[in-house]
């Protein structure tokens, strides 16, 4: 790998000086579903066997968490367009005895709400400023994804357009800015 191609989006992208705003927009999607497969074998393997099935079936998954217990078991949450809804159920009922797991429940009352901007990976404290931002609204954090330029949460639906709100004032984007709407989970 040559330098060039070692360089981070920061090296590539670095802040432009005082007056660029490192944020430069609000993301949110409505059509998000959250999906929580319970008591899966925590074992090497699984959560291979769980997404191969799901990308077998024709499923877009984007944000994904798993949390191991001390009994052996794992639970992976992950987004779904709420579209796919339907054959992520269906292929987690096919795929019981696959999988092993113990139970698994869709939750479609989410949100995702982002903050995107280049150059994130070189000024601290922006993730602080995000979730600051929705904790001062009582907005209760599902999920979190990162990337060198986004910081993505999962939020209950009905509390997103107060998230957007609070994220356009902390990071001091105008209301009349063009936001970007991501539908069906496409906003990677």
């Amino acid at each position: 790998m040559t330098e060039e191609e070692a360089k981070s989006m920061g090296d590539l992208f670095p802040d432009l000086g005082p007056e660029a705003p490192v944020i430069s927009g609000i993301a949110y999607d409505r059509s998000e579903a959250l999906a929580t497969v319970r008591g899966v074998p925590n074992e090497p393997g699984m959560a291979a066997k769980v997404f191969t099935e799901l990308a077998t079936a024709g499923v877009n998954v984007d944000m994904i968490v798993q949390a191991g217990a001390s009994v052996g078991t794992a639970d992976i949450s992950f987004t779904v367009p709420e579209a796919a809804v339907k054959q992520v159920q269906n292929t987690l009922l096919d795929k019981q005895d696959v999988l092993g797991y113990h139970s698994f429940d869709v939750n479609t009352n989410v949100g995702k709400v982002a903050v995107v901007g280049v150059g994130m990976k070189t000024h601290s404290g922006l993730a602080a400023k995000f979730f600051q931002a929705l904790s001062d609204e009582d907005i209760n954090v599902l999920m979190i994804s990162t990337s060198e330029i986004r910081i993505a949460a999962l939020v209950p639906l009905d509390q997103l357009n107060d998230a957007v709100k609070a994220l356009h004032t902390a990071y001091g984007l105008d209301a009349d800015q063009i936001e970007a709407v991501v539908y069906g989970g496409t906003g990677r």
